[in-house]
């Protein structure tokens, strides 16, 4: 079927999309009652924490960032755009769901800006006293789907042709 790649990629971002709102909505309305920032301890390694991050992808450019809010959604949108052309143009179904995987989850942070002017980030992994910067399902869905073009591009659908020449 020549539209599977984009049915599928769609598919695929509307469900981290889904998953992305619910899983923050359900944070803020039920798990997080105690003050910003103290954790929800759901195992040795893994807590619950309510982050209101006005940066990019684990938190940069949030303490100091002169960039609005609206700026960096505009970004998003921009990006978001170039990916469904891609996917559109895509003819491997595994591209289409990396590119849903990512474009879910930027969408889903988009919506976070319009609506809180920060991305609401609740998942904190650690080790120790050593912890990831916090992150949600839209940042899962960007960086898997990153990491998905990337192995993607050097063996998949997308590898360049191998030339080899005749002897």
């Amino acid at each position: 079927m020549r539209h599977a790649p984009l049915v599928i990629g769609l598919a695929t971002a509307a469900a981290v999309l889904v998953a992305d709102q619910v899983t923050k909505q359900l944070v803020l309305d039920y798990f997080l009652t105690p003050p910003e920032g103290a954790p929800v301890t759901l195992t040795g390694f893994l807590n619950l924490v309510l982050v209101w991050n006005r940066g990019v992808s684990f938190g940069m450019l949030g303490g100091e960032s002169t960039v609005p809010a609206w700026g960096l959604g505009l970004v998003a949108i921009a990006i978001v755009v170039a990916l469904l052309v891609w996917m559109v143009r895509s003819r491997s179904r595994g591209l289409g769901v990396a590119l849903g995987l990512i474009v879910g989850g930027a969408i889903g942070n988009v919506v976070d800006r319009l609506i809180h002017g920060a991305v609401v980030d609740f998942i904190d992994f650690h080790y120790g006293d050593w912890h990831w910067p916090a992150f949600n399902i839209a940042d899962s869905g960007i960086t898997v789907g990153v990491a998905w073009l990337f192995v993607d591009s050097l063996f998949g659908s997308t590898a360049p042709e191998r030339v080899t020449e005749k002897e």
